[in-house]
């Protein structure tokens, strides 16, 4: 842990370019790539990560790898002013070696919950130069997420699913789909399990969810909804009986960002 404090101060305190010679910045993280153009500053990013997936700006930027895994010589190779970087982005190593080549990296809060976003868009806002813009997109964040924790919803017991290798993984405590379930009202059933776990066809049945939520890259995955509707385990819950298997947008429901509002609300509405 001291290592890992003493890496973020020796990073931020690298900072040494003045927010006027910002010209090109490197995002490591979806919802740092995200809150950039929510703050209407996305002409900066010449790169971001292959976690980067909204806005669809994004995705048309050139690609640095994946921010837990960052290769150094493809952010050095940008040339970049500033690299703005999840705290959960790595290795190490890597984010060390470039603070000791002279480029500003600086990592920003990024733990699950509301207020780190609010914290990481006062990070992101400060760097940038933009303040101010950086307030008014945290004030209006509170003010959506305060409408749509308000609005009226079923306290189901729900499930979020992932599936990148071809088998599920399921969200429990300490992720950013727990929080956000939370928020929406709802039980998330893997609440006992910390970080993301594999789940077997005799588990989801014993789990007994009411209503499953899973990613959109997970349903393309898995061959489609019905296919993954029809997939043992999941046939058998009371989400598939009663067509209570809600898609979200990957970043909506894994993470928590500028959008997080709009996901409470796409919650809440499921579960009805």
């Amino acid at each position: 842990m001291f290592a890992r404090i003493l890496l973020l101060l020796c990073l931020v305190t690298t900072a040494t370019v003045s927010v006027a010679d910002v010209r090109r910045v490197v995002t490591l993280g979806g919802s740092v790539t995200e809150i950039v153009y929510a703050l209407g500053e996305g002409e900066r990013l010449v790169a971001d990560d292959e976690s980067s997936l909204y806005p669809e700006a994004a995705t048309s930027l050139p690609r640095v790898g994946y921010y837990r895994s960052v290769p150094l010589e493809g952010v050095v190779a940008m040339n970049p002013d500033l690299v703005l970087a999840s705290e959960n982005a790595g290795p190490p190593a890597t984010l060390q070696r470039l603070g000791e080549l002279g480029i500003t990296t600086v990592m920003v809060s990024d733990q699950p919950s509301v207020e780190s976003l609010y914290r990481r868009i006062e990070q992101i806002a400060g760097q940038l130069g933009v303040v101010l813009k950086g307030q008014s997109l945290a004030r209006r964040i509170r003010n959506e997420v305060a409408a749509a924790i308000a609005q009226p919803s079923q306290p189901r017991r729900a499930l979020v699913l992932v599936n990148r290798t071809g088998s599920f993984m399921a969200a429990g405590a300490d992720t950013a789909a727990d929080a956000v379930l939370k928020l929406a009202g709802l039980e998330n059933v893997m609440s006992e399990q910390h970080g993301y776990k594999p789940v077997s066809a005799e588990a989801l049945a014993v789990l007994a969810p009411d209503l499953i939520i899973v990613t959109a890259a997970s349903v393309q995955a898995s061959g489609g909804l019905e296919s993954l509707r029809q997939r043992a385990g999941i046939a058998s819950t009371p989400a598939a009986a009663k067509h209570r298997i809600k898609v979200m947008d990957d970043l909506l429901i894994l993470g928590i960002g500028p959008r997080v509002a709009q996901a409470l609300q796409q919650l809440k509405q499921a579960s009805q």
